[in-house]
């Protein structure tokens, strides 16, 4: 590997807290002329508040990166799965109605 190739890794640290992870069911996601804005949000059935877990705000160029890096994943795991998790999903509609959003 030459030095150009070495300047542009980015070394990347995960610490033990991060890697655990934290659960979320629904995600909500808003956007401006600047940035998208995705709330990951732990609902729980029969409690009448949902609590916002993470805040992940992405400029539109980084949104549309991960978008392509989930279809990517996606793709590679319905191959791998014989799955074509997209098709049950056509008529699901998020239960958001009745969750009022607190900033």
């Amino acid at each position: 590997m030459d030095n150009n190739q070495k300047s542009k890794e980015i070394q990347i640290e995960l610490t033990d807290e991060i890697a655990q992870g934290t659960y979320a069911n629904l995600a909500v996601i808003a956007h401006s002329g600047s940035e998208f804005i995705i709330d990951f949000i732990r609902l729980v059935p029969g409690l009448p508040k949902a609590k916002v877990q993470s805040r992940i705000i992405l400029t539109p160029d980084n949104a549309k990166r991960l978008l392509y890096a989930l279809q990517d994943n996606i793709q590679k795991f319905d191959r791998q799965t014989k799955e074509t998790t997209l098709s049950s999903f056509e008529n699901l509609i998020p239960p958001i109605g009745g969750i009022k959003g607190e900033a």
